[in-house]
């Protein structure tokens, strides 16, 4: 294990310095639009031309300065000191991380059972009646430490039906899933599949899934539309198009840098865990129940105390990193829906 000897503030501190309203709606946008809107996953994305435009490069260019300032100012003492300040305030977490994730995972798998007809996650319905008792009983196998791994293949099989159900496609959402699930039979078995830690597997796993749930508010901002039309102070006077752009490039950013150095990551994680939590607020137990699963995981990123030493050249590298994963996750994401929806002729031009 690498050992972090600077914390990195600037970046969680950058936006979470940003006015409070900012992150509110922030979090209004960050609710799953598919489990609240009507959305056609096989509908034709907006146009790259479209996406790429002088805002974006702007918005990501800001991105860019709060994350290398970040980087710069967690090799420095104030980075050590505050790096420290966090391990004391989260050692409660950090102790019972796992229990945590138990307790979280089993209360989502009840609520799924108790509601009926969802395969996982809210806009995922099917009417096979045994669906709902097979997540009960994986709630059920997380009471033991030694069952653990049942239900992490437990929820493999379910992410692999409703693949099936839904399209590969649809399910490049939910890679957190199989995250978990890893998690879930590592811990379970004492395993460190290659020296990488379980909490490693599942932290990849949600940068993953919410650098990916990035690229569909730039794919399809008119998804929420309803929402914004519900409630127009979320936009704080930007156009809808504006504000899903910022949207999307704060959501990529934070999800960028749960796979950076050590405090960006606990920074950016604690400010994705409260803005899902503040989502909950707004949107109630639905909310709750489908995004419980990744907070907790949020929460035991924030609190992972492994430290690494923090160079010039991670905020010198950092743009270039962060700009590989922006044109690796366009890429898959066109390519892929045009590959799946429209034939190989429809591929579009990058």
């Amino acid at each position: 294990m690498l050992a972090f000897k600077s914390k990195r503030p600037s970046f969680g501190l950058a936006l979470g310095a940003a006015p409070p309203l900012v992150l509110v709606a922030t979090s209004e946008a960050q609710a799953h639009v598919k489990w609240f809107c009507a959305y056609d996953v096989a509908g034709q994305p907006q146009g790259l031309e479209q996406v790429l435009c002088l805002n974006f490069e702007w918005l990501t260019a800001l991105a860019l300065v709060c994350l290398m300032f970040g980087c710069l100012a967690e090799g420095t003492p104030l980075g050590g000191a505050l790096l420290n300040a966090l391990d004391r305030v989260t050692t409660r977490v950090r102790t019972d991380t796992e229990l945590l994730v138990r307790a979280t995972l089993g209360f989502f798998l009840v609520s799924l059972w108790s509601l009926g007809g969802i395969i996982l996650t809210p806009e995922l319905k099917t009417d096979v009646t045994w669906i709902p008792w097979l997540q009960l009983a994986l709630a059920a196998c997380l009471i033991w430490r030694r069952t653990m791994p049942i239900t992490g293949l437990g929820i493999v099989f379910l992410f692999s039906f409703a693949t099936a159900q839904y399209g590969v496609f649809h399910l490049a959402d939910y890679p957190i899933f199989l995250g978990v699930a890893a998690y879930l039979i590592c811990q379970g078995l004492d395993l460190t599949p290659f020296e990488i830690r379980p909490l490693d597997i599942v932290r990849w796993s949600a940068s993953i899934t919410l650098m990916w749930a990035s690229i569909e508010k730039w794919a399809y901002p008119e998804w929420s539309a309803p929402l914004l039309a519900a409630k127009p102070q979320m936009t704080m006077g930007a156009s809808p198009e504006l504000f899903m752009q910022a949207a999307g490039v704060i959501e990529f950013t934070l999800a960028f840098a749960l796979i950076w150095t050590p405090l960006v990551r606990r920074s950016a994680a604690i400010i994705l865990a409260a803005i899902f939590v503040s989502a909950v607020v707004q949107f109630g137990k639905v909310d709750a129940v489908g995004h419980s699963g990744i907070i907790v995981v949020l929460l035991a990123i924030a609190a992972d105390d492994t430290r690494m030493t923090v160079r010039a050249r991670h905020a010198v590298l950092a743009p270039a990193w962060y700009g590989a994963a922006l044109a690796t996750f366009l890429f898959l994401y066109y390519v892929g829906h045009a590959a799946l929806f429209g034939g190989l002729d429809a591929l579009p031009v990058i």
